[in-house]
Protein backbone atom coordinates (compact mmCIF):
# COMPACT_ATOMS: atom_id res chain seq x y z
CA UNK A 1 0.00 0.00 0.00
CA UNK A 2 2.95 2.31 0.46
CA UNK A 3 3.87 2.20 -3.22
CA UNK A 4 4.95 5.53 -4.76
CA UNK A 5 2.16 7.31 -6.59
CA UNK A 6 2.47 8.11 -10.30
CA UNK A 7 0.33 11.24 -9.95
CA UNK A 8 1.88 14.60 -10.71
CA UNK A 9 2.40 17.00 -7.88
CA UNK A 10 -0.17 19.79 -7.61
CA UNK A 11 2.51 22.43 -7.17
CA UNK A 12 5.06 23.36 -9.85
CA UNK A 13 8.71 22.88 -9.08
CA UNK A 14 10.65 26.09 -8.61
CA UNK A 15 12.81 27.18 -11.56
CA UNK A 16 16.45 26.40 -11.05
CA UNK A 17 19.00 28.70 -12.60
CA UNK A 18 21.97 26.43 -13.12
CA UNK A 19 23.79 28.65 -15.61
CA UNK A 20 26.99 30.19 -14.53
CA UNK A 21 27.00 33.93 -13.87
CA UNK A 22 29.92 34.45 -16.27
CA UNK A 23 27.85 33.46 -19.32
CA UNK A 24 27.22 36.62 -21.34
CA UNK A 25 24.76 35.78 -24.10
CA UNK A 26 25.00 39.28 -25.60
CA UNK A 27 28.61 38.62 -26.55
CA UNK A 28 27.99 35.32 -28.34
CA UNK A 29 28.68 35.78 -32.08
CA UNK A 30 25.78 35.03 -34.39
CA UNK A 31 23.18 35.62 -31.71
CA UNK A 32 21.55 38.71 -33.19
CA UNK A 33 18.12 39.96 -32.20
CA UNK A 34 15.89 40.04 -35.27
CA UNK A 35 18.31 37.96 -37.31
CA UNK A 36 15.60 36.62 -39.62
CA UNK A 37 13.27 39.64 -39.70
CA UNK A 38 14.32 40.78 -43.18
CA UNK A 39 13.83 37.31 -44.68
CA UNK A 40 10.45 36.95 -42.96
CA UNK A 41 9.25 40.29 -44.32
CA UNK A 42 10.41 39.39 -47.84
CA UNK A 43 8.76 35.97 -47.82
CA UNK A 44 5.47 36.77 -46.15
CA UNK A 45 2.55 39.01 -46.99
CA UNK A 46 0.61 39.52 -43.81
CA UNK A 47 -2.13 42.11 -44.07
CA UNK A 48 -4.00 43.60 -41.12
CA UNK A 49 -7.68 44.12 -41.85
CA UNK A 50 -9.90 46.69 -40.19
CA UNK A 51 -12.39 45.13 -37.78
CA UNK A 52 -15.46 45.67 -39.99
CA UNK A 53 -13.67 44.13 -43.00
CA UNK A 54 -12.48 41.14 -40.95
CA UNK A 55 -16.05 40.57 -39.76
CA UNK A 56 -17.28 40.40 -43.36
CA UNK A 57 -14.62 37.85 -44.34
CA UNK A 58 -14.38 35.12 -41.70
CA UNK A 59 -11.69 33.06 -43.48
CA UNK A 60 -8.66 33.65 -45.65
CA UNK A 61 -10.43 31.79 -48.46
CA UNK A 62 -13.28 34.32 -48.34
CA UNK A 63 -10.84 37.23 -48.55
CA UNK A 64 -8.96 35.63 -51.46
CA UNK A 65 -12.20 34.88 -53.34
CA UNK A 66 -13.35 38.49 -53.00
CA UNK A 67 -10.00 39.87 -54.11
CA UNK A 68 -9.87 37.49 -57.08
CA UNK A 69 -13.33 38.68 -58.09
CA UNK A 70 -12.18 42.29 -57.97
CA UNK A 71 -9.08 41.47 -60.03
CA UNK A 72 -11.14 39.63 -62.62
CA UNK A 73 -13.52 42.59 -62.87
CA UNK A 74 -10.65 45.04 -63.27
CA UNK A 75 -9.07 42.87 -66.00
CA UNK A 76 -12.39 42.62 -67.85
CA UNK A 77 -12.85 46.40 -67.75
CA UNK A 78 -9.32 46.94 -69.07
CA UNK A 79 -9.86 44.46 -71.90
CA UNK A 80 -13.06 46.25 -72.93
CA UNK A 81 -11.27 49.54 -73.24
CA UNK A 82 -11.54 50.69 -69.67
CA UNK A 83 -14.41 53.09 -70.28
CA UNK A 84 -14.88 55.44 -67.40
CA UNK A 85 -18.23 55.87 -65.77
CA UNK A 86 -18.57 59.64 -65.64
CA UNK A 87 -21.45 59.42 -63.18
CA UNK A 88 -19.07 58.07 -60.55
CA UNK A 89 -16.31 60.63 -61.12
CA UNK A 90 -16.10 63.62 -58.77
CA UNK A 91 -17.30 66.84 -60.33
CA UNK A 92 -15.01 69.80 -60.70
CA UNK A 93 -16.20 72.74 -58.65
CA UNK A 94 -16.96 75.80 -60.74
CA UNK A 95 -16.08 79.13 -59.27
CA UNK A 96 -18.87 81.67 -59.15
CA UNK A 97 -18.31 85.01 -60.64
CA UNK A 98 -20.13 87.65 -58.79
Amino acid sequence: MNEPSMKKANHPLPMQDDLRAEYDFASIPGDVKGKYVKRLREQSNIVILDAEIAAAFPTDEAVNAALRGMLNTAKAVQQLGGRRNKALQPRAHKTRRG
